[in-house]
Parts: structure tokens; C-alpha cells; sequence
């Protein structure tokens, strides 16, 4: 049975583009878009999962967390 989405705010991490992903290493404008991020101030709310984690921190000189 599939794990039920968490739909509170707790669970989850607000990240922030600070910097340009332009001429940045092709994986780290990739992980931007992943994380749907293209332009600087351009705010998401995402899952507080492992993976989110692990691609924030491949991009976290790119990037502000919150939560």
C-alpha cells in the first residue's frame, strides 16, 4: 500500500535560487531544474525527503533553505 502524501507544512523545506545556474557544471543546472528552479528569487516548497536533501546539497552555494 503507497505511503499517504504529507500535506502539512511540517515535512517540508522552502528553497530559494540565489545565484545563477549559467556556466555552472551541467549537473548543477540540471539539479536547479529538477528541484524547479530556473530563475534567481524563484521560491519552491518541496517534500522534506532524502532525495530533495541530497540535491539541495549539490547546489547549496546556488540555493537558501528555509524550514
Amino acid at each position: 500500500m503507497a505511503k499517504a502524501v504529507e500535506t502539512s507544512s511540517e515535512g517540508t523545506v522552502t528553497v530559494t535560487q540565489i545565484a545563477s545556474g549559467q556556466g555552472r557544471l551541467k549537473a548543477q543546472q540540471a539539479t536547479l531544474v529538477g528541484l524547479g528552479l530556473n530563475k534567481i528569487g524563484k521560491t519552491r516548497v518541496l517534500q522534506d525527503t532524502a532525495e530533495v536533501r541530497g540535491m539541495i546539497r549539490k547546489v547549496a552555494h546556488l540555493v537558501k533553505v528555509e524550514g
